[in-house]
């Protein structure tokens, strides 16, 4: 398992760059723009993962805007920790039998998500391409949410 990335969202993207690039010093190493879902995802590296050309392979700050307005409030702005794994069905299995609620199942083979026992909801990615679907991951649906 590697750890990947912590997602926090942001109201105003400008701002947030402005604060964590200008300000903290983190460089932007790609961007992701989805008009069908409305949102903006920037990922930041710090600049010595830069400079050593690991920025790819460090941890990362996901920036998360959505295009529609919000204001988010109890904490809505942290979204998540997010690990890769090299069997997500494995490792989901792995986590079911030991009673964790699988939130959202890795219906498409490549994500999933779960929440910790304090609700800090965590990502496992599939590492390279996604697993074919299978069962009984391809069926299971959402329980509550993440």
């Amino acid at each position: 398992m590697r750890y990947l990335h912590t997602m926090v969202r942001v109201e105003d993207l400008s701002a947030a760059l402005n604060f964590y690039c200008d300000g903290l010093g983190l460089v932007e190493v790609r961007r992701h723009e989805n008009e069908r879902g409305r949102f903006t995802l920037v990922f930041l590296a710090a600049p010595e993962d830069c400079e050593r050309g690991q920025a790819d392979q460090s941890p990362l700050v996901e920036l998360t805007h959505n295009w529609d307005a919000q204001s988010y409030d109890e904490g809505r702005n942290f979204g998540h920790l997010a690990y890769e794994v090299d069997d997500i069905y494995q490792a989901c299995q792995h986590l079911l039998d030991r009673g964790v609620c699988i939130n959202r199942p890795p219906r498409d083979g490549r994500m999933a998500f779960i929440r910790s026992p304090d609700n800090i909801s965590i990502e496992l990615l599939q590492k390279g391409e996604p697993l074919a679907p299978k069962a009984p991951w391809a069926d299971m649906e959402n329980t509550g949410h993440w």
